[in-house]
């Protein structure tokens, strides 16, 4: 398994992350809407807003997922945040960072993993918009497209928050 790495800007993309007040704090609704959308769209089991802070990606929405954060290191999304582009994985167990990964080898047994990075106005990508199959599976052009429109949907909630800050 290969541990995320961590960007170039990574103290700049942190420093935004922490100016959205966003983490750590209650569900909410749009949010939730968003993910609740995202796994039913796309007929799979688990779909999250996830934020990557320092240690952890924290699921600031989520289907599916027992837990409310994982640690970054581990975390598929951690990885999904270094690209600008959407980061698939039509089989993780044949993927070398993620092949033996405990959210592979166990609960919940990712198979898929399909994560639009969250890009804030200056550029910082502080997450991703995420949808996980316990099969593996390929996405098209449209289904690309329909998750990267849904990830703007979280982006312009983001920026709102960004804004009232």
């Amino acid at each position: 398994m290969m541990k995320a790495p961590r960007p170039g800007n990574d103290v700049e993309r942190l420093h935004a992350l922490r100016a959205l007040l966003l983490l750590d704090t209650p569900p909410e609704e749009r949010f939730d809407r968003i993910a609740a959308f995202a796994a039913s769209e796309f007929d799979v089991p688990m779909a999250t807003v996830s934020l990557v802070d320092e240690d952890r990606q924290w699921f600031k929405a989520r289907v599916g997922v027992a837990f409310c954060e994982s640690e970054r290191d581990l975390s598929f999304c951690g990885h999904a945040i270094m690209t600008p582009a959407t980061m698939v994985v039509p089989d993780a167990r044949l993927d070398p960072r993620f092949a033996d990964n405990p959210m592979v080898t166990g609960e919940p047994h990712v198979r898929f993993y399909a994560g639009a990075p969250l890009r804030l106005a200056a550029g910082d990508i502080v997450g991703t918009l995420c949808i996980m199959d316990t099969q593996p599976r390929h996405m098209d052009r449209t289904d690309l497209a329909i998750l990267g429109a849904l990830r703007a949907l979280v982006v312009e909630e983001l920026q709102r928050r960004e804004a009232a800050a």
